[in-house]
């Protein structure tokens, strides 16, 4: 930090690996000392200490590590990582979590909190029962494709034009499944009658199932299974994604200029707030390019024109 300048902001997120800002000279205890009040958070592949704290982490590094992968996939075919960063989404919205609760704590004690997690803890988190089978059971979880682990029947099966996602995995979902594709019977067999029993006989009902769905459109299934009060849905490509009427009322994009890319649509935040002033804006500004506000931050920080004018002179920033 510039000697004679104060850090008076209210949050300083970061996402090196641990040494670093000790180097750079932005460590808990450094910032902490500057401002007592500074919520400081961090996000590091593996953790703040240990034997792997050192080394850089990505997305599919901490999938692989976390059992993600090996759970992900069909039986025998394995492994495969989600079609998404979900350790490196996880870890952020963690973190935010951690932060906003920070905060509310500073308002009753006055002092800032050091909120830490990494790659490898939030996708650990995001295992939830899947680890607790191991933790809790002893079992080491297997792939199951595209059906749930436990639940039966809950997954994906081919329609006569494409997929169908479904749940009716016990008591009324199970009856009412059972009775949306026309087989009543199925509750009173000795093999399918419990949840326990269903799932020991997996295959077999999977496989009744599956001859059944392929007879109708994804469609006419999805508005079968609603009319008796059954969870379905399709499976979509991207572009049928935002051309399905409830994600358009939902309204999830929204359009902006980018000062170089031009008109661009861009994803919302998922959560919507209303109060006394309506529903609340998610989409402000654009993605900004690499250094686009390094001026603003600077002055905000009490840095003068021609001290700013230097710092880009010198190669600084």
């Amino acid at each position: 930090w510039f000697p004679g300048y104060t850090l008076d902001a209210d949050v300083l997120v970061e996402n090196m690996r641990p040494p670093v800002k000790s180097r750079l000279g932005f460590d808990w205890d450094t910032v902490h000392d500057l401002n007592p009040r500074l919520v400081m958070g961090s996000i590091s592949g593996f953790g703040q200490d240990g034997p792997y704290a050192e080394r850089g982490g990505v997305d599919q590094i901490t999938q692989g590590m976390s059992g993600l992968m090996s759970v992900t996939g069909e039986p025998g075919r394995g492994p495969f990582r989600a079609g998404i960063p979900i350790s490196d989404l996880s870890a952020g919205l963690y973190l935010a979590i951690g932060v906003l609760a920070a905060l509310h704590d500073r308002e009753r004690t006055g002092q800032g909190r050091w909120v830490r997690t990494s790659l490898l803890e939030s996708m650990l988190s995001m295992m939830d029962f899947q680890a607790a089978r191991w933790t809790v059971d002893g079992e080491v979880p297997p792939q199951e494709g595209n059906h749930h682990p436990t639940l039966i029947p809950m997954g994906c099966f081919a329609s006569s034009d494409g997929h169908v996602n479904v749940a009716g995995p016990s008591g009324r979902l199970w009856r009412g499944f059972c009775e949306a594709i026309g087989r009543p019977d199925l509750p009173e067999d000795d093999r399918f009658a419990t949840g326990p029993a269903r799932s020991s006989h997996r295959g077999e009902l999977n496989g009744i199932i599956a001859d059944v769905l392929r007879t109708r459109t994804t469609a006419e299934w999805v508005e079968v299974f609603a009319a008796a009060g059954v969870p379905a849905g399709p499976v979509y490509t991207m572009d049928q994604v935002f051309a399905d009427p409830q994600i358009e009322h939902l309204a999830m994009t929204a359009g902006l200029d980018h000062p170089t890319l031009g008109h661009q649509d861009v994803l919302r935040h998922p959560v919507t707030m209303t109060g006394p002033d309506g529903v609340g804006t998610t989409v402000r500004l654009h993605t900004p390019d690499p250094g686009e506000h390094t001026d603003e931050v600077l002055a905000e920080a009490g840095f003068t024109t021609d001290e700013i004018a230097a710092l880009h002179a010198g190669g600084i920033v």
